[in-house]
């Protein structure tokens, strides 16, 4: 019994010496202390012959020490053991590279190469190892080899990356939809690869090989996955109309099927202001659809696009189209889309909230899931809102805080909760909601969250009356209920009386925004401007920068002061929401091939 204690102790003794050893040869390598190092690893090579991470620890130690020949030893007595992996082979024709002996180097990679032969297995860990050291014409042969010796091995994956590497841009975008074809990889992963090559440009030469090779493909094989990669292609470079001649083909060779891509797709080109597609799209879906909810979404989206810049006869047509749509589809839970896009348009176009009131009320008294019922008291909510029932809006807002605490709508709901007091004044309550919200799971609420926080927080200090707070929450309620023209003079009195006090900049960069919507560029740029001449360390510097680099891009057209801006963004304000974004349009300005 004693016996077997002092054993147990021994070995305890000797695990935790022989962790300390890993450890501490770990930590003096990455530390670059290789002398240190060496010592450990040969101590753990020569207890652990076959752990192959010690050995090629070891060998990394040699060879940053440019202990070459010690190397070259100690390799040549591994690969002559039998159970030897054979990426030893190929550190052993890097030791040579390293010496500047190509031509040993080659023999021995040659001789990696051959041990497929044996296994073809051994592909994927030579291949790899080929990689590392940039081989890439060596990691081609050992892939290509392992999968022609056995063919149910597919490396087409790291084939593509290699070719890509090499600029064999054909021979990569084959390999790609090699995989896509047979189903052997996330369709997602490798489109989000053989996007890193493309651009915007369809006549940039990786747009027209992919084409070439889809269209090349399509007619070998006429297989609707040719269609569906084309249609993609074309949203890339932003021919919208061209991809939907590819997705109405798709719908009629899939004998009628689902419409959810031609949905899709119409989304993208109304939000690419491609209204024409947009409306085909959506006029397509509408002749074409057998669920009624798919029929009614494609008809409630050409309702949107009607409500561009609407004059009141249209708005008068548009009336009567919503009448319509609910005698045809009534009052179900199926269809609270119409409901609430109903609502919205009696409040928010036509001012005239009470019978959107009355009629979401009515919506509440079906019978509804809880998603359902929150879908609806957010409308409501915001409707009473719009009419200053600031209290009863509160409610519903509260209600659905509650029941959904852990979902993104909870969360929605409790920014509104915020908001509605903001509105109302009492600011000390929103900054309650608002200072949870800033850990919200949704990036774009817990940013609106900060915003608002620190707009609250940063004119309280300063004016202990709230003067200018008050003031621009009753422009930024104004904008709320699109009364646009009524909110901009109301930030003016701010920016007229209020010079120099700290809510200047959120006045500046509110009214910089509706200016936007009314389509007065150049004041809006203006009030970019000197957002960025005077205050330049606050906290929207970085949104006045994003934003006059678009209005540079977008609207001016002047793409070198567009590329400018963003790279304020780039290289000053790291931790900016924008700075994804400004960085991705930078690139594409600057002419890089970005994803």
């Amino acid at each position: 019994m004693r016996y077997r204690i002092v054993l147990i102790f021994y070995f305890i003794l000797q695990t935790a010496c022989f962790a300390q050893e890993d450890f501490l040869a770990k930590q003096y390598f990455n530390d670059g202390e290789f002398e240190k190092a060496v010592v450990y690893y040969e101590k753990l090579v020569d207890k652990n012959p076959r752990r192959t991470d010690y050995s090629e620890g070891l060998i990394a130690c040699y060879q940053q020490l440019e202990r070459y020949q010690d190397a070259e030893i100690f390799l040549l007595e591994k690969i002559s053991e039998s159970y030897t992996f054979p990426t030893f082979f190929i550190e052993l024709g890097y030791n040579y590279t390293l010496q500047k002996q190509p031509e040993k180097a080659q023999e021995y990679y040659q001789k990696a190469i051959q041990k497929i032969d044996e296994n073809p297995n051994f592909g994927y860990g030579l291949g790899y190892r080929f990689q590392k050291y940039a081989l890439l014409d060596e990691a081609i042969a050992a892939y290509t080899k392992a999968m022609a010796l056995k063919p149910e091995l597919n490396y087409d994956f790291q084939l593509a990356r290699i070719y890509g590497e090499q600029g064999n841009i054909d021979k990569m975008y084959e390999s790609y939809l090699r995989l896509i074809y047979e189903g052997k990889t996330a369709r997602s992963n490798v489109l989000r690869n053989i996007d890193d090559f493309l651009t915007e440009e369809s006549t940039n030469e990786n747009n027209i090989k992919l084409r070439r090779i889809l269209l090349q493909n399509a007619q070998k094989n006429p297989d609707v996955l040719w269609n569906e990669l084309l249609s993609w292609l074309f949203v890339q470079q932003n021919q919208f109309n061209s991809a939907l001649a590819q997705e109405k083909a798709i719908f009629k060779r899939n004998n009628n099927g689902s419409l959810d891509r031609l949905q899709s797709l119409g989304e993208i080109a109304l939000e690419n202001k491609d209204l024409d597609t947009a409306i085909d799209a959506f006029e397509f879906m509408v002749s074409n659809a057998t669920n009624p909810g798919t029929k009614l979404n494609a008809q409630l989206n050409l309702i949107d696009i009607e409500l561009i810049n609407p004059n009141p006869k249209k708005l008068i047509a548009i009336e009567k189209q919503f009448v319509k749509l609910l005698d045809e589809y009534g009052y179900q839970n199926r269809t609270l889309q119409l409901q609430i896009a109903y609502a919205n348009f009696l409040t928010f176009r036509k001012e005239n909230p009470e019978p959107a009131i009355q009629m979401l009320k009515k919506s509440l008294k079906e019978p509804l899931g809880r998603f359902g019922e929150a879908y609806i008291k957010l409308a409501l909510g915001d409707i009473l809102v719009f009419d200053q029932r600031f209290n009863e809006a509160l409610i519903y807002f509260s209600q659905i805080q509650k029941k959904l605490k852990n979902d993104v709508l909870g969360q929605d709901a409790r920014f509104k909760v915020a908001q509605t007091s903001f509105y109302k004044g009492d600011f000390d309550w929103a900054l309650t909601q608002l200072k949870v919200l800033r850990g919200s799971t949704s990036q774009l609420i817990a940013n609106d969250a900060m915003q608002l926080s620190l707009l609250i927080s940063d004119n309280s200090l300063e004016d202990s009356t709230q003067t200018a707070l008050k003031k621009y929450a009753r422009a930024d309620l104004l904008a709320y209920q699109k009364k646009t023209t009524a909110a901009i003079s109301s930030l003016e009195d701010i920016l007229s009386n209020h010079k120099g006090e700290k809510i200047e900049d959120e006045a500046l960069l509110k009214q910089a925004k509706l200016l936007e919507e009314q389509n007065d560029f150049e004041k809006a740029r203006f009030n970019y401007q000197k957002i960025i001449e005077f205050y330049s360390t606050d906290i929207l510097a970085d949104d006045a920068y994003f934003a006059l680099a678009k209005l540079y891009e977008n609207v001016f057209n002047e793409p070198d002061k567009a590329q400018l801006n963003y790279e304020k963004i780039i290289y000053n304000y790291q931790d900016s929401y924008f700075y994804p974004q400004a960085r991705k349009n930078f690139r594409k300005l600057r002419g890089d091939l970005i994803n």
